[in-house]
């Protein structure tokens, strides 16, 4: 599991006075006018950028159509502002949104193992080596389509198919493993896998 979760992306300035337009990553973007602080990760740590990675206290904050609007202690104008252009913010998971029942964070999900329970399995073993029980991929993105999330899972042998995160399909994750059990829907592999 991550020790940082990704909240958002700087994708421009706002103002003079060092505002920072940010990207939400995170279904609760209000949660940025109850953060305390962040930490910041620049697209590098050389030249202009040195020694501007690290933690920020949040001054302000408000969220303003489909971005956040954020001020930072020590962002002053909009030169200093500019330089913060594609950092990352993240917080702890200590301070990360608690999550209703069976949601986890991308970021948790995203590298996990994705077994497939096939005939004969009993789906109340979760383990990778229980009969019934195959290796179906990497997950290695997460799809918010409104309903429900699609994962995004690389098999063996490089091909990508795409899963419905819904109860059927999805029968157990497991985020201190990094292991996910699906029962895939009739028909679904062989859209996917074949030809």
């Amino acid at each position: 599991m991550l020790k940082n979760l990704l909240i958002g992306e700087v994708v421009s300035v706002h103002g003079v006075r060092g505002g920072l337009k940010v990207k939400p990553m995170t279904d609760y973007p209000e949660r940025f006018t109850k953060t305390e602080a962040v930490d910041v990760k620049l697209p590098s740590d050389s030249g202009p950028y040195k020694g501007l990675s690290g933690r920020y206290k949040v001054s302000y904050a408000t969220v303003s159509g489909n971005s956040v609007i954020l001020l930072l202690d020590g962002v002053y104008d909009r030169n200093t502002a500019e330089l913060f252009r594609g950092a990352m913010l993240s917080v702890t998971r200590d301070e990360a949104v608690k999550l209703p029942e069976d949601t986890y964070f991308i970021g948790d999900l995203i590298g996990s193992t994705v077994y497939e329970f096939t005939d004969g399995a009993d789906e109340n073993l979760f383990e990778t080596d229980a009969k019934g029980v195959a290796l179906l991929g990497k997950l290695f993105e997460v799809l918010p389509t409104g309903s429900n999330d699609v994962y995004g899972v690389r098999t063996p042998d490089n091909k990508e198919m795409y899963i419905p995160s819904i109860g059927d399909v999805i029968r157990h994750v497991d985020v201190e493993r990094g292991l996910v059990f699906v029962k895939l829907l009739p028909g679904l592999k062989e859209v996917y896998l074949e030809g």
